[in-house]
This record gives C-alpha cells, sequence and structure tokens, in this order.
C-alpha cells in the first residue's frame, strides 16, 4: 500500500520490498528524478549547499593563525592576538588554564585535543576575566569561550574597516568542502556510480585516466542502447584534449588556474569537436608551455582545422612551427619604434634565402644562440629539498647547485610548477621567515645557506601608468636628482621632488600627474582622454622649464632607453642603469612607457635589469618560468646573458623552460617525466645538458640531442 509492495519469491528465503516512490522503504529518504542539471556544478539543482558548487570553503587556518609553534601564547604564537591586557587575550589565556596548558609553554607542546579546543572552543564552561577596555578602565566579563576561530569570524562579521577585513582575511585559507568533499555536487548526484565510480571521480582524474577506463567499458546490449552513443561522444571529446597536449589535465581543473597556453588549447579542442569550416583562428602563441614532444601534436591538429577548410593564423616564435606553417609573414626589423614593417614574406624557403630577415637567418642557421664555451661545475653545495609528494610527485629528493645556471625540463603535466612554484619556493620563503602561500607537502629543506629567494615571473611592473620602466628600475631617481642639481633648478629651489609626477608640486595638478583624465559615462564604461591642460605631458608648464640639452623632464620620459643613452653618456650613475636596459634588449622601450602596456617578457626582463643595478648578493636564488615567452631567437641570446651575469656574481638561478636554445645554455639540468600527470613526478635525469642528452627515459633527451648537434 502506498506505492510498496511486498512480494516472496520461490527460492528466496526472505521478503523483498520494492517501492514505485524512488525512497528506501527502511529509512525513508528519497531522491528526486534525476536530470543533467543534477550534475552540473553551476546549477542551483546539482550544486552542493554549503560550498555553492566551489568545492572549497574559505575559513581560519591553524597554520595561519599559529605560523610558528614554538612561540608560546605570551610571546605571540597566536598571531591575531596581541594585547596582554584586552579581552580577547585575557579570554585564550583563562582558556588556556582551564584545558591545563602554560600559556608560557611552546605552543608545538599541545595535545591534538588541546589544540582543538584552543580552535574550536571548550564548550559552555563559562570564565571570569578582568581585562583593560577601550578607556583604559579595568572591567570584568564572564564569557564561554567558543575558539580562536568563531572569535575571528566575529570579528569579521562585526568590523566595517576595510583594513581589519584585510588583516583578518590573511589568517584565512580555502579548504576542501566538508559537505562533499571537493565534489562540488550534492550527495544525491555524487552517490550515483558507473562501475564504482561517481561523476567527481572521472572528473578529478586525469584525461588519460578517464580516456582508458571509459574505453575499457565493456557495456551489455541494454547499456549500449541507453548511452552507447553518449559514451562515444565523450571519448571523442578527451581525444581531442588528448591530441592538443592536455592530457595530463583534469576535467575539474579550475580556469583561472590554466595558463595562457593551455587554455587557448582547451578552446581549440572544443573547436575541433565543432567541425566547422570557413572559419578564421587567431591563435597568439599556443605553444607556450608545451613540451617539443607534444608542440608537434598541436601542431598536426592546427593542420587538421586548415584541412577542414579554415585559416589558422598563429603568432609564433616557435621554430618547430614556422617549419610547418604555408606561409610566414616577418615583421620588424627592430622592436618597438624601430619595427612594424613586414620585413619578408612567404614560404618557409624564401624566409631563409630572405637577407634582410632576421628570423630568416635564424631559421637558416646563419646565426643561431650561442652555446657556452664552458660550464660551471658544482662546487659542492647544494639547495636540497626532501620528500615532496604534492599534486603527482612521487617523494622526489631534489638537489639544487648554487652558484650555478640550472634548467628544470619535462614534458607538460610531468611536476616542474609543482615541485619549483608550489613546493621548494613557498618552503623556502617559509625557511627566510617570509609571507608565503602553504607550500605543498615534503620532507625537509636544506637551503645551503640561500637568504634570499626572489620570484621573477611575468606579471606586470605595475597596475597603472604611474609605474614605469624609468621609475622600476629606479633610474628616473636619479634622473630627478640630475634635474634638481640644474642651475636653473638651484635659482628656482627647486628639490628632486619638483620632477615627480607623483607628489604635488611638479606635476599637471587637473591630472595629478596621469596625463589623462578619465570621463565617468554613468551606464558605459568611463573613458580616458588626453589631459587638455599639460597635452599629456604629466607636468605643469613652471616644470617642464627646467632643460638638459634641450630636453624638459617630459622630454626625457618620452625617449627610449637607446635615444636617454646618448642623451646622458656623460652622468655615469644614469649611463649604468641605462646600459643594462640596453644589454638585455630592451633598448627600443620609452622610459616613461605604462607599466601594464608592456609584454610579459619585457615586464620580466624588466626586473631582472632592477636586480642587475643592485650590489652583488650571493647568497640569492632566482625563479624563473619560461621567461622565453614572447622571445625572439635574437632576444633569448641576451636573456641568457642576463642570467649568465646573476651567475657570475654567485647567485643561484633556476630556471623553467622548454626551449632547448635554453636548455643547452644551462650548467646543469633535472628533468621530470617520464610522462605527464600521474605518469610522471619522479626526476629522470639530472646533470650536464650533455650527459642528460644521452638518458634512454627522457623526451626531453632527444630534442636536446639536437639541439647540441650530438650524433
Amino acid at each position: 500500500s502506498g506505492g510498496s509492495v511486498i512480494a516472496s519469491v520461490d527460492g528466496v528465503r526472505e521478503d523483498l520490498s520494492f517501492s514505485t516512490r524512488r525512497a528506501c522503504p527502511v529509512c525513508g529518504r528519497g531522491l528526486p528524478r534525476f536530470s543533467p542539471p543534477m550534475f552540473a556544478f553551476n546549477s542551483p539543482q546539482g550544486a552542493c549547499s554549503t560550498c555553492s558548487g566551489l568545492g572549497v570553503v574559505d575559513d581560519f587556518a591553524e597554520e595561519a593563525i599559529i605560523p610558528d609553534p614554538e612561540l608560546s601564547f605570551i610571546e605571540g604564537g597566536i598571531a591575531p592576538f596581541g594585547g596582554a591586557k584586552s579581552y580577547d587575550f585575557k579570554l585564550i589565556e583563562a582558556a588556556l588554564d582551564e584545558i591545563g596548558f602554560p600559556a608560557s609553554a611552546p605552543l608545538s607542546r599541545m595535545t591534538p585535543k588541546q589544540k582543538e579546543q584552543l580552535l574550536y572552543g571548550t564548550g559552555k564552561t563559562k570564565y571570569q576575566i578582568r581585562y583593560k577596555g577601550g578607556q583604559g578602565h579595568w572591567r570584568f566579563a564572564t564569557a564561554p569561550f567558543r575558539g580562536v576561530c568563531a572569535m575571528l569570524r566575529d570579528k569579521m562579521d562585526a568590523t566595517m574597516s576595510e583594513r581589519v577585513r584585510e588583516r583578518l582575511a590573511s589568517y584565512r585559507r580555502q579548504r576542501v568542502c566538508p559537505a562533499c568533499g571537493g565534489g562540488r555536487l550534492k550527495p544525491e548526484a555524487l552517490s550515483v556510480k558507473l562501475r564504482d565510480r561517481g561523476i567527481f571521480d572521472l572528473a578529478s582524474a586525469p584525461v588519460m585516466q578517464t580516456m582508458e577506463f571509459l574505453s575499457g567499458l565493456k557495456l551489455t546490449d541494454r547499456e549500449k542502447q541507453i548511452g552507447g552513443g553518449l559514451l562515444d561522444e565523450v571519448l571523442k571529446r578527451l581525444r581531442f584534449l588528448d591530441e592538443v597536449g592536455l592530457s595530463y589535465l583534469t576535467l575539474d581543473r579550475h580556469a583561472g588556474s590554466l595558463s595562457g597556453g593551455e587554455y587557448q588549447r582547451v578552446r581549440l579542442a572544443a573547436q575541433i569537436g565543432s567541425y566547422l569550416s570557413g572559419v578564421t583562428y587567431v591563435l597568439d602563441e599556443p605553444s607556450v608551455g608545451l613540451h617539443p614532444r607534444d608542440c608537434a601534436r598541436l601542431l598536426d591538429t592546427l593542420c587538421r582545422l586548415r584541412d577542414l577548410g579554415n585559416s589558422v593564423i598563429v603568432i609564433e616564435h616557435d621554430e618547430l612551427t614556422m617549419s610547418r606553417a604555408d606561409y610566414i609573414v616577418d615583421m620588424g626589423p627592430r622592436a618597438g619604434s624601430l619595427g612594424g614593417h613586414v620585413v619578408a614574406q612567404g614560404t618557409l624557403a624564401q624566409i631563409k634565402n630572405c637577407a634582410e630577415s632576421l628570423t630568416g637567418q635564424y631559421l637558416s642557421g646563419a646565426k643561431s644562440v650561442p652555446m657556452p664555451q664552458t660550464r660551471r661545475a658544482p662546487n659542492g653545495a647544494f639547495l636540497t629539498l626532501r620528500g615532496a609528494r604534492g599534486n603527482n610527485l612521487k617523494n622526489v629528493d631534489l638537489q639544487i647547485p648554487l652558484g650555478a645556471f640550472t634548467c628544470v625540463t619535462g614534458v607538460s603535466g610531468s611536476g616542474k610548477s609543482s615541485l619549483i612554484l608550489d613546493t621548494l619556493h613557498p618552503a623556502l620563503l617559509k625557511s627566510l621567515g617570509q609571507n608565503h602561500e602553504p607550500p605543498l607537502p615534503f620532507d625537509s629543506l636544506d637551503a645551503g645557506g640561500v637568504d634570499r629567494a626572489l620570484m621573477v615571473d611575468a606579471s606586470p611592473i605595475g597596475k597603472t601608468s604611474r609605474s614605469t620602466p624609468a621609475t622600476y628600475t629606479g633610474v628616473f631617481t636619479e634622473i630627478r636628482n640630475l634635474f634638481a642639481q640644474l642651475p636653473e633648478s638651484r635659482a628656482r629651489g627647486y628639490s628632486p621632488g619638483r620632477f615627480s609626477y607623483n607628489v604635488p608640486g611638479g606635476r599637471c595638478e587637473n591630472c595629478e600627474g596621469n596625463g589623462d583624465t578619465r570621463i565617468e559615462m554613468h551606464f558605459l564604461p568611463d573613458v580616458s582622454v588626453t589631459c587638455p591642460v599639460c597635452n599629456g605631458l604629466r607636468f605643469n608648464r613652471e616644470t617642464l622649464e627646467v632643460t638638459f640639452k634641450g630636453k624638459s623632464i617630459a622630454g626625457v620620459l618620452d625617449m627610449t632607453a637607446e635615444e636617454a643613452l646618448d642623451l646622458f653618456e656623460n652622468v655615469p650613475k644614469i649611463r649604468k642603469f641605462l646600459e643594462i636596459i640596453n644589454e638585455i634588449g630592451l633598448g627600443y622601450l620609452r622610459l616613461g612607457q605604462p607599466g601594464p602596456s608592456l609584454s610579459a617578457g619585457e615586464a620580466q626582463r624588466i626586473k631582472l635589469a632592477s636586480e642587475l643595478k643592485i650590489a652583488s648578493r650571493k647568497s640569492t636564488l632566482y625563479l624563473l618560468d619560461e621567461p622565453t615567452t614572447g622571445l625572439h631567437f635574437s632576444d633569448i641570446g641576451k636573456l641568457l646573458n642576463v642570467i649568465n651575469r646573476l651567475v657570475d656574481r654567485g647567485s643561484a638561478v633556476v630556471v623553467i623552460e622548454h626551449n632547448m636554445d635554453v636548455v643547452k645554455a644551462a650548467d646543469w639540468i633535472i628533468d621530470l617525466g617520464p610522462e605527464g600527470g600521474e605518469r610522471g613526478g619522479e626526476i629522470v635525469a639530472q646533470g650536464p645538458p650533455e650527459k642528460v642528452a644521452q638518458s634512454k627515459k627522457s623526451h626531453t633527451a632527444r630534442f636536446l640531442k639536437q639541439a647540441l648537434k650530438q650524433k
């Protein structure tokens, strides 16, 4: 009755219960009618109600609240709470006394239960405390201790101060959602299994593993009728991802964590499956982040798009990509204001035979990135990281020779970023007592005497037009000092601050030194127009009247570094900075060029230039992630010169790179693999390039052997 039937079947010793209401007749729990939105974390029907489909939640974390467990509470071991006489301090002190832990003892001596009580409270017990109030008067209070995390949440909810909220947010960390375990979906959707695997199991596995599982399914005739077509379509789309070199990715990977090249290739895989024709595809350096082995597969995919009747336009510096192109357009002859012309166009053979084309000279072999005459041998000092096991790393023991140029290589997804960027760098910052993101799991770190770690990434040198190559490298400070010493400035009483567009005095006050003004368009995006008062020069009329060799301060900022070098050839402090900028191939940049307008490669080299101008620091470790992104063959040689200058000063440089021109120039190579994803995460070869090139296990070896011109 009521939709339930109890049937007795011959040969079965117990009654079998059936229900037409999709509900368990024992516990009464029911299930909704399943539909595709229930398996989508972007849908309200499927998203986990705790994390809203994100798979993670933000909460206050022990490692942020207690950054140094060797400190006691009184010594500041609980970072958010200071002030020995405050209400919070006295309440925590009373709770510690209640659980039997001395406030003067290192927090590392706490038992797990005591630590849990400290973080999450001691229950309903109330404590009488005496504390100093806001007016400096002593007060009494009786209150329960709900735990440090609850106290911080209360403060976050109560404060109206953005500064306080930012400070409290620094103690929060992302955690896997306790309700869905990171699966993003509601329990009903996660309970559906296909051969004992749920949708989260398939989405969280690398594409290659998911392909292997689905390909190995043996369906019954009835199952083929129900889902055979769907299974074929899923496999086809997974193969597209594999063909563009993304078999190491997981399907649940956050889009924000993808590199530019990975993001482009994901979109490319989607386009392959559409089978469109007559479409023009434009790709900007799709080979970024790809190992040479994987690049060939990507080019096969682009050729397939072409063969479907589409046009494919690729902006690229990769030699293999150019060799597969049907037609090449070479821009130049140089960069910046010295470029902007079509130097050569035609087939690969025509570009090679064009004497005016710098690209053609490298493709033909007339020019090449030089090999080092000698390699630096390890001096016996190493930075050692042991037991790295985050993501796909398999208890990796890493040794980086200090005072040398080390290149970390490996096929895409082999674990390079996990090892260097997500484990070594934050672990080293932690050992140096600096702010950092939590490192991936590892056993121990011996810094080998390194007391400074610097990540030279490709992020912009500034978010606004106030940040320029001149300000970032510090050369603008010396230029302002020079202008302040000119006779006209001394007669007028001008200081160096007069020649800064960041402070009142010499700047144009109409645009506040920006050179443009912003007009609010209400329901439309704001519009920037050139300042009508200073005409974009940033300074007021009186400041611009002071000149050096006929150039005002605005005129200097409008010059390229190469032009400025001639202007300041007799000013040693300024000339030194400008020479460095020119040596790294950025002489075409204007000194006042807005930071956000610089390319990733330009921003990275500007940061290296600012390092070269400071005094030598032998205990510095520089980390670079694919610095050749966006670089022409000729620029790679200049980048290597900068790296070698840093190493010659006694520093250690570690570069994650796929470009064989850089790899062959390294003193030491650490090659990860042998494959990507779960099949990677091991060091398969390490040593000088000549040694690694002989490895039978390394995919990098055969490409390196070609670069070294070995047989």
